[in-house]
C-alpha cells in the first residue's frame, strides 16, 4: 500500500505544471486538474514571452520581485537540465543576457534607467550592467547599429515558454502524474470539488494555483490584461531580448527560436479579455518600428490577449492553511518568479523537491 502523500493541484498552468514535476519527483501522488486545456493552456503562460529579466523588472516592481528572480535564475538552468536529459528534447534556454536601447531624442531615460539601477543596486550595479556606445551596441547586436547608446543587462536570461509546457506535460505523463483537463474545480482545505456534478474528491493536500480561476477564493486578487504580438520576418535577427526605452510604449522584443519574435507588451487594468484592439496594435506597431524600421515589413503572425493575475502590491504569494496551499499573484513576472516560488510550495508541503548548498 502506497504511504505517498496524495497531492492535487488544480491549474495547469506553470505554476501548476512546475509544482506537480516538482512534488511527484520528491516522492508525492500528484494529479493535475485544469480548467481548459492541457495541451493548449489558456492563461498568460502560453501568451507571455519567457523572460527571466530581473534588473530590467527591479524598476518597476517590489524588490522581492528581483530577488525571488535571482533565486529562480540560479533555478532555472539546473531544472531545465533535468527536463533536457529526460525527454531528449533541447528546451533553448538561452542566458544571453538582454539589452535596453533608446533613440537619442530619449537618451534621458536611458540615463534614468542606469542611475535607478545604481541607486537600488549601489557598487552591485556596475557588475550587472555594461554601458554600451555605438560600437558596443552593434557588436551584441549588429541589427541595431543605428542605436548610438545602449546599456547591457549580461546575468538576464529567457526560454521557449511554449516548447517548456509541452515538454512539462509530457514528462507528467511520464511520471504517472493523473491528468485532468477540462475540468473546473474548487479548492477546499484536503478536498477539490468539481464543477460538474459536484464530485468532492479527497487528498492530504491540496495547492490551488488557478490564477484568475482561484479569483473568488483568493483575497483582494485583480486581472491585468496584457496584448502582444508575434511577428516574423527574414530582415531583423535578434540574439537576445530587446526592450526599447520610450516616453509612452513600453516595448520589449524577445526572438524565439522558429524565426519569430514576440512584441509586447500593454499592462491595462482590465478584466476584458476580448481581442486586441486597434490601438494596441497601433501602439506596438509604433514601437516596433521605432526599434527597426525594416519590422514594417514583418508579418503578424499572431495576436493574444490574457490576463495577468496580480496582487495590490503585485506580489506573488504563498498562503497556507491545514490541507490547502494557494500560490497565485505571479502578475507579469511568471518566468521570472516562478521556480522560486514553487521552492515555496514544496516547502509548505513539507516535500524537499532538491538538495541544494545554496
Amino acid at each position: 500500500m502506497s504511504t505517498a502523500m496524495r497531492i492535487a493541484i488544480a491549474g495547469g498552468g506553470l505554476l501548476g505544471r512546475l509544482s506537480a514535476w516538482r512534488l511527484v519527483l520528491a516522492g508525492a501522488e500528484v494529479t493535475l486538474f485544469e480548467a481548459g486545456s492541457l495541451a493548449r493552456p489558456a492563461g498568460a503562460c502560453w501568451t507571455a514571452a519567457g523572460m527571466i529579466s530581473p534588473l530590467t523588472e527591479l524598476i518597476h516592481s517590489p524588490y522581492e520581485v528581483y530577488r525571488m528572480g535571482l533565486e529562480s535564475l540560479q533555478l532555472w538552468p539546473r531544472w531545465i537540465d533535468v527536463l533536457e536529459r529526460a525527454s531528449g528534447q533541447p528546451l533553448h534556454f538561452r542566458r544571453n543576457g538582454s539589452m535596453v536601447v533608446a533613440h537619442q531624442c530619449d537618451a534621458a531615460q536611458l540615463d534614468q534607467f542606469q542611475r535607478d539601477l545604481q541607486r537600488t543596486l549601489g557598487s552591485a550595479a556596475t557588475k550587472e550592467m555594461t554601458p554600451l556606445d555605438a560600437a558596443g551596441v552593434s557588436a551584441l547586436e549588429p541589427d541595431l547599429q543605428h542605436f548610438s547608446r545602449g546599456v547591457y543587462l549580461r546575468n538576464e536570461a529567457d526560454l521557449d515558454n511554449r516548447r517548456l509546457l509541452g515538454v512539462l506535460l509530457d514528462e507528467l505523463r511520464r511520471l504517472g502524474v493523473g491528468l485532468v483537463d477540462e475540468t473546473a474545480v474548487d479548492c477546499e482545505p484536503h478536498a477539490v470539488v468539481l464543477h460538474k456534478g459536484g464530485e468532492r474528491r479527497t487528498f492530504d493536500l491540496v495547492i490551488d494555483c488557478r490564477g484568475m480561476g482561484a479569483k473568488a477564493q483568493a483575497r483582494n486578487l485583480r486581472g491585468v490584461r496584457g496584448e502582444v504580438m508575434v511577428v516574423e520576418t527574414s530582415e531583423v535577427s535578434f540574439q537576445r531580448p530587446v526592450r526599447l526605452m520610450h516616453p509612452r510604449y513600453k516595448l520589449y522584443a524577445v526572438p524565439k527560436p522558429d524565426g519569430t519574435t514576440v512584441i509586447g507588451a500593454t499592462e491595462i487594468e482590465s478584466e476584458d479579455l476580448s481581442p486586441i484592439s486597434l490601438r494596441s496594435t497601433m501602439e506596438l506597431s509604433s514601437a516596433l518600428y521605432a526599434l527597426h524600421p525594416a519590422f514594417a515589413e514583418s508579418r503578424i503572425v499572431e495576436t493574444s490577449v490574457n490576463l495577468r493575475p496580480a496582487t495590490p502590491d503585485n506580489l506573488p504569494f504563498v498562503r497556507i492553511v491545514e490541507g490547502l496551499v494557494q500560490a497565485n499573484g505571479l502578475y507579469r513576472h511568471g518566468y521570472l518568479c516562478g521556480p522560486a516560488l514553487v521552492r515555496r510550495v514544496a516547502e509548505a508541503a513539507g516535500l524537499v523537491t532538491e538538495v541544494t548548498t545554496e
